[in-house]
């Protein structure tokens, strides 16, 4: 019998399985990554500055196929990521910080949860606590250091983070600068709103954003449509030509 490493009827896989969540995770994730104290090392190899929305999709894409991969085959892959930053590491002559590598874990989590729970419903303690520990069980193969044992630690721990390690700096202005380069103004006033719902008060305060979004009703109206199938043409109106045969192919 095939083991795999998010077992086929986790809550997890009903998460990562669409792609109108996982849109809204990478929503969550490209702001919160602008105002991370470690961004600069995002620019080191100048990928990120120079294709942003490429970038935060092949790595909503690359923890998707670790998700939905058979185990061996998700070890392998997770072991290649961490050998691939060790590499850039060496490259720069110093180490990643451990708490940016939990940051970025800690983003996976609560943005699944908080997108998850805009556009089906809430969560459950216990369904929560399983996407902790399917990503806190990534972090671990990893060797990442400092990783909470339980749901209720890593909230807390989440909490202290959003505190402690952003900060509005160059880096942040330059890639939602980016963002909206590569968006266009359209889709820009998309993704903003669209990070309304799903970001920490912590990050809409160091954002300088309103509590209430223009997408509140819209995204009312997005549930509607997946009812009569229109869904796929709305996702086609707002999002790039060049991404859409990935986002369909987060499909799952």
């Amino acid at each position: 019998m095939t083991e795999y490493f998010v077992a086929k009827d986790s809550i997890v896989r009903q998460i990562w399985g669409k792609s109108d969540t996982i849109l809204f995770i990478f929503a969550g994730a490209s702001a919160e990554f602008a105002l991370n104290k470690a961004v600069d090392w995002l620019y080191f190899t100048g990928r990120l500055p120079a294709d942003p929305i490429g970038r935060l999709f092949s790595t909503v894409s690359y923890a998707k196929a670790i998700l939905f991969s058979e185990k061996q085959a998700a070890l392998r892959a997770i072991d290649s990521m961490t050998a691939i930053h060790s590499g850039i590491e060496a490259k720069r002559g110093v180490a990643i910080p451990d708490w940016a590598y939990r940051d970025v874990l800690f983003m996976l989590i609560d943005y699944s949860i908080r997108s998850f729970e805009v556009l089906e419903r809430k969560l459950s303690i216990q369904e929560k606590t399983e996407v902790f520990q399917v990503f806190n069980r990534l972090g671990v193969r990893m060797k990442l250091t400092g990783l909470p044992n339980t749901f209720e630690a890593w909230t807390r721990m989440r909490n202290e983070h959003l505190r402690e390690n952003l900060q509005v700096s160059k880096y942040t202005n330059d890639l939602f600068n980016q963002y909206k380069k590569h968006l266009g103004a359209f889709r820009y006033k998309i993704l903003l709103e669209a990070q309304k719902l799903v970001l920490p008060q912590r990050v809409k305060k160091l954002m300088g954003f309103r509590n209430t979004s223009l997408f509140f009703l819209i995204v009312k109206l997005y549930k509607a449509s997946r009812m009569v199938n229109m869904d796929r043409v709305l996702k086609s109106f707002i999002l790039p030509d060049r991404h859409k045969k990935q986002i369909k192919g987060l499909d799952q």
